[in-house]
């Protein structure tokens, strides 16, 4: 399980997600369609969690399931967690060709890499070490594969940033309908359930309202949420929370919890950039 030049190998696969191909495809399916729920309208963005799917992934599939109407519209998703073993300043890239889940091979988006990559953005790094056993990205990739089919990624582990720099980065790269924002955080970690879930509606609710969150306490992703709420603010979208649970509503013990929210934005009617 090693980054090469050519692709990143899955390394959280049968750990944090099955390792089967027709396992993590039903999962999966399966997750999507316990999460369906009436459109929010044709997400902008999504804020997703990154645990195992067996304690976030019905929250997670409750914003990806939004996106099956978009398959074939959705060409590029740009793919935005925090770093939580290897530490990188700014935003780093992996330096790789593709990622690999046992779904298939996802190819990253040369021309939008290029882009980021020609501008003067010292934020901008890249990092196979940063990657290479990074789970807060790969969770991800299986659920994008079942609903989008064919696409490319931006794959930005998010380290020592700012959340103008993060902003920055998504406004580069902000595109149109092709182009989904995709911002991987957990909540709060290991706190009792009630205490868990009274700072986690906090959390969404200051999301709700647009508005920065305080500190990685609140969210392991708060780096890049921040970014993306600025973005958010620019833009004139509208959040609309979709789930929010804790491990101990899932598969979990109360006495130490980590939350988790799903977010979908969408463009408010009228101020669609």
């Amino acid at each position: 399980m090693h980054a090469t030049a050519d692709f990143r190998a899955a390394a959280v696969a049968g750990l944090f997600y099955p390792g089967d191909a027709k396992a993590l495809a039903r999962d999966v399916q399966t997750l999507l369609a316990a999460a369906a729920q009436p459109p929010t309208g044709a997400p902008k963005a999504l804020i997703v969690p990154h645990a195992g799917y067996v304690y976030s992934g019905p929250v997670a599939a409750s914003a990806y399931a939004q996106l099956q109407p978009l398959r074939g519209t959705i060409q590029r998703v740009v793919l935005l967690g925090p770093v939580h073993r290897v530490p990188v300043p700014g935003l780093a890239l992996p330096g790789t060709q593709a990622f690999e889940t046992p779904l298939g091979r996802i190819p990253i988006d040369r021309e939008a890499v290029n882009r980021l990559l020609i501008r003067p953005m010292h934020q901008i790094t890249t990092s196979a070490a940063a990657h290479e056993f990074e789970h807060s990205l790969e969770v991800q990739l299986p659920f994008l594969q079942q609903v989008l089919g064919d696409f490319k990624i931006v794959p930005l582990a998010v380290g020592d940033a700012t959340a103008d720099e993060v902003a920055e980065v998504i406004e580069a790269l902000w595109g149109g309908p092709e182009t989904l924002i995709v911002v991987s955080s957990d909540l709060s970690h290991y706190l009792p359930y009630q205490a868990a879930q009274q700072i986690d509606q906090q959390t969404c609710a200051a999301i709700a309202r647009l508005q920065a969150l305080d500190s990685h306490e609140q969210a392991c992703g708060a780096t890049p949420v921040n970014g993306l709420l600025l973005a958010a603010r620019h833009h004139h979208l509208r959040p609309h929370l979709l789930d929010l649970r804790n491990s101990g509503d899932t598969a979990g013990d109360r006495e130490r919890v980590v939350g988790y929210a799903a977010f979908a934005f969408t463009e408010v009617p009228g101020h669609a950039h």
